[in-house]
């Protein structure tokens, strides 16, 4: 039965990937996440300095929107050093933003598990640690990047209030940022360890690559890794993410797992009528 077979290939293919609680708040949603390659030793140095990071993370953002920490062993304060920091949104309330930071902390450890390095992108928080140090290091790589659906037809008026809207975010000062103009909304934010200076040369070319990429797209997102920039024409930023379609590196997680509970549901009745016909076959051959 090759076609059962091809089947349920699609679904492990898809279940094993890791997809957000749609459950979940807006704040606490997923957007992206990735682990390095290196894997650190079980009940190593390392594993016990960053179970102690990952404390501290969680710890500090009852009382600070941002913080960063370098652990190293007690024996000698110099091997297997640890580095990581934890961002809250600028706007989140202290209870928000630890709730954000627990929970991010909870989902790395399921999708690094082992790994010498991770990053877990929530829609209020930003969770990342390494081996290496990162920290005050400036890094304009483009870690997601999506655009959503076109207008059917040229809205000169949506894209001149976007351009508006994106070049005040790329001018405006400090890490927070946040614009409007009518229906358009725009946001960005740098990691709290870029200078004033990295910081405006990091959001520049966040909201360059949006312009490259995105045309009369309604809604659109920027990261980089140590900054952001997010718009929409759709509604709240926290709430557009069903809208995108084109050019997305990044799967809709409620979508996701909309479409597999219905494949899940749909092959299990194939399952079950194939069965009865290979049955029914088996006994009239009899």
């Amino acid at each position: 039965m090759p076609s059962l077979h091809v089947l349920f290939l699609l679904i492990t293919t898809m279940t094993v990937s890791y997809l957000p609680n749609p459950s979940i708040s807006d704040t606490e949603s997923f957007i992206y996440g990735g682990c390095s390659q290196m894997k650190y030793a079980p009940s190593s140095p390392y594993e016990s300095n960053l179970n102690s990071l990952l404390t501290s993370l969680v710890n500090s953002a009852t009382f600070s929107s941002y913080n960063n920490f370098t652990i190293t062993s007690p024996q000698d304060g110099s091997s297997a050093p640890v580095y990581g920091l934890f961002q809250c949104r600028g706007d989140l309330s202290s209870p928000d933003c630890s709730r954000c930071v627990s929970r991010a902390v909870s989902q790395l450890g399921v999708l690094c598990n082992g790994a010498s390095g991770g990053a877990i992108q929530l829609q209020g928080c930003l969770i990342k640690y390494d081996n290496s140090t990162f920290l005050g290091v400036e890094d304009k790589t483009v870690v997601l990047k999506k655009c959503g659906v076109g207008t059917p037809e040229y809205d000169s008026d949506m894209v001149a209030r976007r351009d508006a809207v994106l070049a005040g975010l790329a001018s405006g000062g400090g890490q927070y940022r946040v614009g409007g103009s009518g229906r358009v909304q725009g946001i960005s934010q740098c990691v709290g360890d870029l200078s004033a200076g990295e910081c405006q040369d990091c959001v520049s070319e966040a909201v360059s690559g949006l312009r490259a990429i995105c045309g009369t797209s309604v809604s659109g997102d920027m990261f980089l890794v140590k900054c952001y920039v997010r718009y929409t024409a759709t509604g709240v930023l926290d709430n557009y993410s069903h809208n995108y379609s084109d050019h997305s590196n990044s799967d809709d997680g409620e979508r996701a797992f909309a479409i597999t509970i219905g494949l899940i549901a749909g092959v299990a009745v194939l399952v079950v009528f194939l069965a009865f016909l290979r049955k029914a076959f088996e006994t009239k051959g009899k």
